[in-house]
């Protein structure tokens, strides 16, 4: 079972030290998808897991934009499958960027907000190598080592970072190749309800769009009992539009929609996912 994960990491080095998702600037400081100014420049001292660096001089730095699976418990790679790919993540990530100086790009928060609850540096990591900033995030998202979170900064990087998930989910790479993390279908809400507390994709035809209060139900079934739904706060309605998402007009298409799966309903009994975010909600049958 070992050389399972083994072989998945040898597919994320190559994509992580290849042409992948590797953002470059030139000397006069070309664009990159992700991130904005530079926060820190620093060395990595160690890795915790496949989204948590910790830099030399002490601090950690949670990497923004992606969720990936949880390590093993107690050493053992004998169980989930996914826990597998949370060692392969630790290692990728470690083999990117152990030891190395990296750059630390602000999130759209901005300066005085790059810090979780827990007083970590939440950043886009960029690891330089040969003048060349090689792009953390992306690279464990393409090897199919990471999935893009539901929070993600800028139409650019959100692009950047779906369309590396896109190929990386219909090649089965890395979790996308455990049952475990497949796209969770909205018709069934038993199974979608199942993974309350998780975060996770859920897929399919929108059959209403209904405001009652101040809340949006995009809803995937005609029992609102019963069925599915991504609920979206009337007050965030305009940064979706901005987005180009019009949520009102979503019946009758087909989307993909990621997130923490909630529980809702008098009973606890009914499956739903909160949108805070433009980037958690995809067209999918257009892709």
């Amino acid at each position: 079972m070992v050389g399972w994960w083994k072989g998945i990491l040898g597919a994320a080095v190559a994509v992580a030290l290849g042409s992948g998702c590797v953002a470059a600037q030139d000397a006069a400081g070309s664009a990159i998808a992700c991130g904005g100014e530079v926060i820190a420049r620093a060395t990595v001292g160690g890795v915790i897991d496949g989204r948590t660096l910790v830099l030399s001089d002490g601090r950690e730095v949670r990497l923004a934009a992606i969720e990936v699976p949880p390590l093993a418990l107690a050493g053992n790679l004998a169980g989930n499958s996914g826990n597998r790919t949370g060692e392969a993540a630790k290692a990728a990530l470690d083999a990117l960027t152990g030891g190395d100086q990296v750059l630390l790009r602000q999130t759209e928060a901005g300066l005085d907000h790059n810090t979780d609850r827990y007083g970590r540096l939440v950043a886009y990591v960029y690891a330089q190598r040969d003048g060349v900033e090689l792009f953390a995030q992306g690279a464990l998202i393409e090897a199919g080592l990471a999935r893009a979170a539901g929070r993600i900064d800028g139409k650019s990087c959100a692009e950047e970072l779906l369309t590396a998930e896109k190929t990386a989910r219909a090649g089965k790479l890395g979790l996308w190749g455990d049952p475990y993390y497949e796209v969770l279908n909205a018709d069934a809400p038993v199974d979608v309800l199942a993974q309350r507390g998780r975060f996770a994709l859920v897929e399919g035809q929108v059959v209403s769009v209904r405001q009652s209060g101040a809340t949006i139900y995009v809803n995937f079934g005609r029992r609102w009992s019963e069925s599915f739904a991504v609920t979206i706060s009337k007050r965030n309605e305009r940064s979706f539009a901005a987005a180009g998402l019009d949520v009102m007009r979503l019946a009758g298409r087909h989307i993909r929609v990621r997130g923490w799966v909630e529980a809702r309903g008098a009973d606890g009994n009914v499956p739903g996912i909160e949108a805070l975010r433009p980037e958690q909600i995809e067209i999918a049958d257009r892709n």
